[in-house]
């Protein structure tokens, strides 16, 4: 047996000792009192506590229940920590490092997240557990110092409980590594999560966490939130604590990875994210710039928003088309004005995008993968991309465009290959010629927002990501490369009856003048199949605008709640 099967099945082992040794009552149904709880908003969950009417211990109860549950339908745990969590605010209920006068937020006074369950990524340092990232050689390996996040959560006095799944090196579409196995669509297990962050997208659907921490270095955190039907927003780098989480590609500026959270509800995405800037974070964080939360008030305010609607690779399929369309009805219904944005080319800056994501030649991903350790077959692909002598992709490059046109595609091929230093200053030059084009034709539309689809399709069937591509995630890591504020919340389902294609859509003009690309993305589409799934939106704002994007988010749900759209997700 080798050393990568044997520490998958130790660790898959230890994580199954870990969960069989919660109480049993963990194990039973919620009571009556559990339901109040879990219905309990982060505010008042806060309040309840600091008050003493309800324990960690209870909140992590009702909150165990609903782990256990996950974990058995979807698969989304790396390491459960429910015991220590409970252990940790019995003995030190007043741990809290940092004085009461740091604390500027809406609950002020220490313990602004006390009794708030918190889980966290398995890419994030915490102190005395591994950080695997997926692969089985970090596996058996505890951290001996903690992140910022999660030193300043400690100090909040949030209940961090569980570790949630990633897939191999944190880069794919498909949540799977041979280390934890495959987490699967809380809606749909036959579905995908979603990219890097699909455990916790998956654990929230449930309703095992308040918050998850998630990281997006290409859409890790919106993808799973798309897929799941819940909410998660990307933050600018340098907003959130972000050291001591190892991101996929350690030292990248370029394309910068943020840490980021994610929830089930947007009213407590925006509580979390006021009262984590409330606590300071740049004190925790030397990389965090110091800008304290900033009040702001949309009501009566008529906005602009200007709609993506296509991205030059991958037009958005019928139900990601209709979420996108029930948006822009239901803004104008309230007096707000929506136009057609066109964006500065989307493929030219996803092409620098990537070069700068794999400037290194893929060493930091496929380096520590061990030899009979298995990767996404999207990474996989990239991989062997990457390994192609440039002249041989040079060649591939001029067919592709010979006898299929697609210039994205062959734009690809010709320039995803290890760089020079020079080479990669030209790209990041190249990088910033791009934001700025960005920001003047944001400026010349006087835009408030921008409008997209998160992804072209629902959440993809298993073992489906080598058809999709990593390209498709291009509707989010754009928002990456321009480091812009994106979040995601969930507008409807795929509906079999309106979202199908048409009959003979492969003979159809618009087929014909597709990409590879897009032709390989579209093979997965079946509304039929796809019935159920969440559909969301992406709402955009300008870099360090975290605050004004969540208050779009809000403006946009109860612009649907007002046309009788309102999301309901499924109770699980």
């Amino acid at each position: 047996m080798s050393a990568h099967h044997r520490d998958c099945i130790a660790k898959q082992e230890e994580r199954q000792a870990k969960i069989n040794s919660l109480p049993s009552n963990y194990f039973s149904d919620c009571t009556e009192d559990d339901r109040k709880l879990l219905d309990l908003s982060l505010t008042q969950l806060v309040s309840q506590n600091k008050a003493g009417s309800i324990t960690p211990s209870q909140i992590l109860q009702a909150y165990g229940k609903k782990v256990v549950l996950a974990q058995k339908a979807t698969n989304c745990l790396t390491t459960v920590m429910i015991q220590e969590a409970i252990s940790n605010n019995v003995e030190k209920p007043s741990r809290a490092s940092t004085p009461e006068r740091s604390y500027t937020g809406p609950a002020k006074g220490i313990l602004p997240l006390a009794g708030v369950p918190v889980s966290l990524k398995d890419c994030i340092d915490i102190e005395g557990y591994d950080t695997t990232l997926g692969f089985s050689s970090r596996a058996n390996h505890p951290v001996t110092t903690s992140s910022a996040i999660v030193r300043l959560l400690r100090d909040a006095g949030a209940l961090m409980h569980v570790k949630t799944t990633t897939p191999t090196g944190v880069l794919g579409l498909d949540t799977s590594s041979d280390l934890f196995g495959r987490t699967t669509n809380p809606y749909n297990d036959k579905y995908v999560a979603g990219a890097s962050t699909g455990g916790g997208g998956a654990l929230l659907a449930y309703g095992g966490s308040v918050i998850e921490i998630g990281t997006d270095i290409g859409g890790s955190v919106r993808m799973p939130a798309h897929f799941c039907g819940v909410y998660g927003m990307k933050a600018s780098f340098g907003r959130f604590p972000n050291f001591g989480t190892v991101p996929p590609l350690p030292g990248l500026e370029g394309v910068p990875t943020t840490c980021s959270p994610m929830s089930r509800r947007l009213d407590d995405l925006e509580e979390f994210w006021k009262r984590v800037i409330g606590m300071q974070p740049w004190e925790y964080d030397h990389s965090c710039v110091p800008i304290p939360w900033r009040a702001i008030d949309l009501h009566g305010r008529k906005l602009r928003w200007g709609i993506v609607w296509d991205d030059g690779i991958i037009s958005p399929s019928p139900a990601c088309r209709r979420a996108l369309e029930w948006v822009s009805d239901a803004l104008v219904k309230q007096g707000h004005e929506v136009v057609d944005f066109v964006a500065p080319d989307i493929p030219y800056g996803l092409n620098v995008g990537f070069q700068l994501a794999f400037a290194e030649g893929g060493t930091q991903v496929f380096g520590a993968v061990r030899r009979t350790e298995k990767l996404d077959p999207v990474m996989l692909g990239i991989k062997t991309l990457l390994g192609l002598p440039l002249l041989v992709k040079k060649f591939l490059a001029s067919l592709t465009r010979r006898f299929s046109n697609d210039e994205v595609w062959a734009s690809m091929l010709e320039n995803l290959h290890k760089k020079s230093a020079l080479e990669e200053r030209a790209l990041v030059v190249a990088r910033d010629d791009y934001r700025a084009k960005w920001h003047e034709a944001w400026d010349a539309e006087g835009l408030d927002f921008v409008l997209t689809v998160p992804h072209s399709l629902p959440a993809i069937p298993n073992g489906s990501a080598e058809k999709v591509s990593l390209v498709s995630a291009s509707y989010m890591m754009l928002f990456n490369i321009l480091d812009y504020a994106a979040g995601v919340l969930p507008v409807s389902f795929v509906d079999k009856t309106t979202d199908s294609l048409p009959s003979d859509f492969t003979s159809s003009a618009e087929y014909k003048q597709m990409g590879a690309i897009a032709k390989g993305a579209y093979s997965v589409y079946d509304a039929d199949a796809m019935h159920g799934l969440p559909v969301g939106i992406q709402v955009v704002g300008r870099r360090f605008e975290e605050e004004k994007v969540l208050k779009g988010m809000k403006v946009i749900e109860e612009a649907l709640g007002e046309c009788g759209r309102k999301f309901i997700p499924k109770e699980f």
